[in-house]
């Protein structure tokens, strides 16, 4: 992907992608309905060679040992969990006619896409065998990849679908333990930052099934900065994130002992056994850009910096009627993410009011446009730095350009290419570039990526857990 990244769902703008209503209130009613109470709670370390220690007080007791993932998965949906019968398939939520039927299509886009799937009678009779004894199915590794990579090529909000067939799937369905999810994530991270040569990624965790709810990630990214609050009201670092930052010290986390604007925040895996988790990232697995102008030389003294790769981590992934909550995903940034959001955004870093005062812009008036002389600078300084540093960003007006080829190629092909245009418009000079001119279909596709309204609020608000 020489394209933005699948950070164009960086955040700012929240509102859920979706999916046929009856197929993701199924699948939401199905979850719920399998909570359970919160077990092991630890505040945990994962260092360079994935060794977890314990770093925090406990939050309660362990009652399950950590498993890794096996080389071959099994198709099968896993044991119940103990105590917790399994959801009969009889029961009217699990909805296994919408299940099947949402099967039936996406086998027959698999099989209609990839002239080497072979037959489709042999598979369509075995998956729906499949859902009828189980409540659910078990998708080969071919398609897995196929799904993931077809759920960005439908990713309305995302502008940089032109290299979707280059997604690189990591197949960890059989991990579903809190521990390794973390140690993986950490793994995705440097295998995708893979020397400032971003690749786009994706690591599958365990899926949701009748039998086992599946592993959650609450942080929205993988990487995300933590907010403190501050006696004025303000916050240090970013303040999207106070709230969340602040449950997690309520639950154990220990800031470094000299806040900073750019402290990492752990990440947090909750699982049906163990219930919430922090761990902290390695340092191998962080990949920071300080930010510096190309001429304005004092803009390295405001010390601002961004993490290299943005992997959205509270995402469900659907594919099929099968739906995986942990899937995080990344391409690359596209340089308005950070500068023009991130930094810019009055709720987040804020930082234009600050850099049009070191510029000496006439502030008193806002039709000096002091603001957009300050946001191109702010710009500016993230694409010449990720650059300089050799990481992998793209600029609005290249992407833009990309953007039309991909809504191109997929017209030729005979598919639809489903665009938001509140999402596909740079938030700068979007009239300069060519998405701006034109409307879109707008009409959710499937396989898809889908933010639910309660992993929106744990990545927010710190809580509550999906398994009280």
């Amino acid at each position: 992907m020489a394209g933005a990244a699948l950070g164009a769902l960086e955040l700012g703008r929240r509102a859920p992608i979706g999916v046929p209503a009856e197929l993701a209130i199924a699948l939401s009613l199905a979850g719920l309905l399998l909570a359970v109470g919160v077990c092991v709670r630890h505040v945990v370390s994962v260092g360079a060679g994935e060794q977890l220690l314990q770093v925090g007080a406990r939050w309660g007791t362990a009652r399950r040992a950590r498993r890794t993932a096996s080389r071959r998965p099994v198709r099968v949906a896993p044991p119940p969990v103990p105590g917790h019968p399994p959801i009969s398939p009889s029961e009217p939520e699990l909805d296994l006619e919408t299940v099947r039927a949402a099967a039936k299509e996406f086998l027959e886009l698999f099989h209609g896409e990839d002239p080497q799937a072979g037959p489709i009678e042999p598979r369509m009779t075995e998956v729906l065998r499949e859902i009828d004894t189980t409540g659910t199915y078990w998708h080969t590794a071919e398609e897995l990849t196929f799904g993931a990579r077809v759920a960005w090529r439908n990713n309305k909000r995302c502008i940089g679908r032109l290299y979707w067939r280059s997604l690189q799937v990591r197949d960890l369905r059989t991990v579903t333990d809190a521990g390794s999810v973390a140690a993986h994530c950490f793994e995705h991270l440097r295998s995708a930052h893979n020397g400032g040569k971003i690749r786009p990624m994706i690591s599958v965790f365990a899926p949701e099934t009748p039998s086992r709810p599946a592993p959650r990630i609450w942080n929205e990214q993988l990487i995300r900065y933590a907010g403190y609050e501050q006696p004025d009201g303000r916050a240090l670092g970013d303040p999207r994130y106070r709230t969340f930052t602040t449950k997690l010290i309520q639950r154990g986390w220990r800031p470094p002992e000299q806040p900073g604007a750019f402290d990492v925040l752990p990440l947090v895996v909750e699982t049906v056994e163990e219930g919430p988790r922090m761990f902290q990232l390695p340092g191998q697995a962080v990949h920071e850009v300080p930010l510096e102008h190309p001429e304005l030389t004092w803009f390295a003294d405001l010390e601002l910096r961004w993490h290299a790769v943005p992997v959205i981590s509270n995402n469900r992934l659907v594919i099929g009627g099968v739906s995986y909550p942990a899937a995080p995903f990344n391409g690359w940034y596209m340089g308005t993410e950070i500068g023009a959001r991130n930094l810019a955004d009055s709720d987040r870093y804020d930082m234009v009011p600050e850099v049009a005062e070191r510029m000496g812009l006439d502030t008193s008036n806002e039709a000096t446009l002091w603001r957009d002389q300050a946001l191109v600078e702010i710009n500016r300084a993230v694409l010449h730095s990720f650059h300089t540093n050799g990481v992998t960003v793209t600029d609005h007006h290249t992407e833009s350009r990309r953007f039309l080829i991909h809504l191109e190629k997929e017209e030729r092909a005979g598919r639809g290419c489903p665009a938001d245009w509140s999402w596909i418009v740079p938030p700068m000079s979007g009239s300069q570039t060519p998405v701006f001119h034109r409307y879109y279909d707008a009409d959710n596709q499937v396989p898809n990526f889908v933010n639910d309204p309660e992993a929106a609020c744990r990545a927010l608000r710190g809580g509550p857990p999906a398994f009280p």
